[in-house]
């Protein structure tokens, strides 16, 4: 898809996504610090689009070995739930427009023996302490609230 055909669609319709909270052994939780809109600047977990006709198991597969290297079976992760992402801003910076994604949420474990490898989407990757995550002012708040029972207000 070129990208005035992809801007057409962000400012016309929801995107469907994969989000991957993934723990390590000790639970602590892989984020990427962001290169592109939205959420440029912030860490988040590593995700990114469906692409139209792509089955969801092919989607799972390619992005997560995209954005972490790490090749895990979608059957071995534990779907969280449906999230809702709403961004004034898109990938594009066009002022007119936000983004809206619809999101699934995957839980994934690895071994400690693996180490991630950064993208281009991210400048870099790492492991954070849960309790760390939801008290950084540098976590992005869509990314805090795959973690409910836990995540403070506001």
């Amino acid at each position: 898809m070129n990208h005035d055909d992809l801007g057409t669609v962000i400012r016309l319709a929801p995107l469907i996504a994969i989000d991957f909270i993934i723990r390590n052994p000790r639970d602590d939780v892989l984020l990427g610090l962001r290169n592109n809109e939205p959420a440029r600047g912030w860490y988040f977990v590593p995700g990114g689009m469906v692409l139209k006709n792509e089955r969801l198991t092919d989607a799972f597969s390619r992005l997560l070995k995209t954005e972490t290297n790490y090749t895990v079976r979608i059957e071995d992760a534990r779907l969280i739930g449906a999230f809702e992402h709403f961004y004034k801003n898109n990938r594009f910076r066009n002022s007119y427009y936000g983004t809206h994604y619809v999101v699934l949420g995957y839980e994934l474990k690895v071994p400690g023996a693996i180490e991630p490898k950064a993208d281009d989407e991210h400048n870099e990757l790492r492991w954070w302490p849960l309790a760390e995550l939801l008290a950084s002012d540098r976590v992005y708040k869509n990314t805090k609230a795959y973690f409910p029972s836990l995540s403070r207000p506001g």
